[in-house]
């Protein structure tokens, strides 16, 4: 198990934690670390060294903290984690699709797309520092309502009352919740949430569909009163088990049914905005509204923001070597972004041609319209140069 463990971390890579171990330390000597690792796992020894604190920008602005665990005590958490998913896996809803095998993103905004086809409302909710919010008591009760092994409640609980490393060097005692970047992470929220929503949704509103990735949730309803009354009920819910909603995020959306307030006409759900698009039908004048999946400005604004930050301009470098830079991140985004509506993205690879534009004056010393016939002689020569060019030439 140990060793299964090393070869799935080693082939998600990352970075190591506080005692400075990455992965190819750990290869140059894996027999003997390994080694010591399962045998403290297996006579109950092994305690988990403190999480290294490191923070990231959040898209909508502030900064989120992750806990990066040593490389060895990934290993360890991944142990725990293949154990206890064959357990849970089994057990979890249809309709949450965050961090599990064989499903992904794209099915959950997919099936939010078709639900909002008959169901005029929406709940969008958005539960407030969820990863920093979780109790560790009911945590520990509902991974213990799953499994009963004491091996894996033992290290589960000592992963979360692990303490963390701050960037200042100050160890900090861990009191609730559960440090984004661990590799067990994951399958802990999903088995709280599993407890906390879906399992309670199924049994006392199990008319109402929803879809859940991680803490990202969406509800459907018919009516602007079922909407306000699902409201009301999941929050009495989310106190019950020491979450809150966020006030701000958390939103009532109307579709495109009656309602007497004025409510939002989309959400954003993972990266795309569901909202009424009206469409001609071809052979009667008439004007149809439907639900419709588009990349949402929050989305854009991110990748504009991640092309400025790359400083494309000033790259020292042939065109051909920009494009090496470039297209790993181009692929990536044309990969998740392009699942519904290439056409969305045409803005932003507009944007990111007048970039080239600018790093082409920068470097070959060239005016506009010289500069525009260099990158168009450029893409005649090898039209797929940049991944983007097959969809917005320069």
């Amino acid at each position: 198990m140990v060793w299964q463990a090393y070869k799935e971390v080693r082939s998600n890579k990352g970075s190591g934690g506080i005692d400075k171990m990455g992965l190819a330390d750990l290869a140059t000597n894996k027999s003997k670390e390994l080694y010591k690792l399962w045998n403290r796992l297996t006579s109950g020894s092994y305690f988990p060294l403190p999480v290294k604190q490191v923070s990231i920008p959040k898209k909508g602005g502030g900064e989120r903290y992750l806990g990066i665990p040593t490389v060895l005590d990934r290993v360890a958490q991944q142990v725990v984690k293949q154990h206890l998913e064959k357990i849970v896996e089994p057990k979890f809803h249809d309709s949450s699709y965050g961090y599990r095998p064989k499903r992904n993103a794209h099915q959950a905004v997919e099936q939010a797309n078709r639900n909002t086809y008959n169901h005029d409302f929406a709940i969008d909710l958005d539960i407030k520092g969820f990863f920093d919010s979780i109790d560790h008591d009911l945590l520990m009760k509902a991974v213990g309502h799953y499994c009963q092994e004491k091996w894996v409640l033992m290290y589960v609980e000592r992963w979360l009352k692990a303490s963390v490393m701050q960037q200042d060097g100050r160890q900090k005692a861990t009191l609730s919740g559960t440090p984004q970047g661990g590799v067990i992470s994951p399958l802990l929220a999903n088995i709280f949430l599993h407890v906390v929503f879906d399992s309670w949704m199924a049994k006392y509103h199990p008319e109402k569909p929803f879809e859940r990735y991680a803490d990202d949730i969406v509800v459907h309803c018919k009516t602007e009163k079922q909407a306000l009354y699902m409201l009301r009920q999941i929050q009495k819910r989310m106190q019950a088990c020491k979450l809150e909603l966020h006030s701000e995020k958390t939103k009532i959306v109307n579709i495109r049914g009656y309602a007497e307030k004025k409510y939002p006409k989309g959400y954003d759900f993972l990266g795309f905005t569901i909202r009424p698009s009206s469409y001609k039908h071809p052979d009667r004048a008439e004007v149809k509204t439907i639900p419709s999946i588009f990349v949402s400005k929050q989305s854009k604004k991110s990748i504009l923001e991640k092309f400025s930050a790359m400083q494309i301009h000033k790259k020292r470098k042939t065109l051909e070597e920009v494009a090496k830079d470039l297209n790993p991140v181009i692929r990536g985004m044309i990969n998740y972004y392009h699942k519904f509506r290439k056409s969305d993205m045409r803005a932003v690879w507009r944007q990111l041609n007048a970039r080239l534009l600018k790093w082409v004056k920068w470097e070959k010393g060239l005016y506009k319209k010289a500069s525009i016939r260099y990158l168009k002689t450029k893409y005649k020569e090898r039209p797929n140069l940049f991944l983007h060019w097959l969809l917005v030439c320069p």
